[in-house]
């Protein structure tokens, strides 16, 4: 979709012509997904979080600036409501399990649970010391299934010929920062990052 079929189908849907509208979603609900995903959401959270992005379009169709740019505002929509969800799910954390008796099977969950969430809290610390451009470029691709190249092009302006590349300099960023974090106690540590770059 070029810029100027953006700039018509943003004005047809705004005067209320539904095949625009779900031409727009057509074209789009994959990148708002893989945003959302790409924050880790529960596919339940993310299936909130895109819904919420296409009301807030729909809110404000008479009022996008530039249209032509509308992935990138679909995009950002869409990570500001995943931050959202997940700063609400923080402070939601469930108390129900708290009276049940600790047995040593629910003990060693427990331990590996704590372990799990200490490994997720190191990498996601060192995948926030990267570039701004570098996580959200990394967050859209490890989403379940990633936007298409050309998506991403639209997104951050940039040639379909450098998603690679740059993709690759932003893991190799990653796994410089991951090398930074402490080793466990028995030798290992405690964040890798595979031969294919992914988390």
């Amino acid at each position: 979709m070029s810029d100027a079929d953006s700039v018509g189908l943003v004005r047809q849907a705004a005067d209320g012509e539904e095949r625009a509208w779900e031409a727009i979603v057509e074209r789009f609900a994959s990148l708002v997904w893989a945003v959302a995903r790409g924050h880790g959401l529960k596919d339940e959270d993310a299936a909130d979080v895109s819904q919420t992005t296409w009301l807030r379009l729909a809110e404000q169709l008479n009022s996008i600036r530039d249209p032509e740019r509308l992935g990138a505002w679909l995009a950002t929509t869409a990570r500001r409501e995943a931050l959202r969800t997940l700063r609400r799910n923080e402070r939601n954390f469930p108390t129900d399990d708290c009276d049940k008796e600790i047995t040593e099977d629910f003990s060693s969950a427990l331990v590996e649970d704590l372990a799990n969430r200490e490994r997720d809290a190191r990498l996601w610390s060192a995948f926030e010391e990267l570039p701004s451009r570098c996580k959200a470029l990394l967050r859209a691709l490890l989403a379940d299934p990633p936007p298409s190249y050309a998506e991403l092009s639209e997104v951050f302006e940039m040639p379909i010929g450098s998603i690679g590349p740059t993709r690759a300099r932003c893991l190799d960023r990653l796994r410089d920062r991951v090398a930074l974090q402490p080793i466990h106690p028995q030798g290992r540590r405690i964040v890798a990052i595979t031969a294919k770059g992914e988390p």
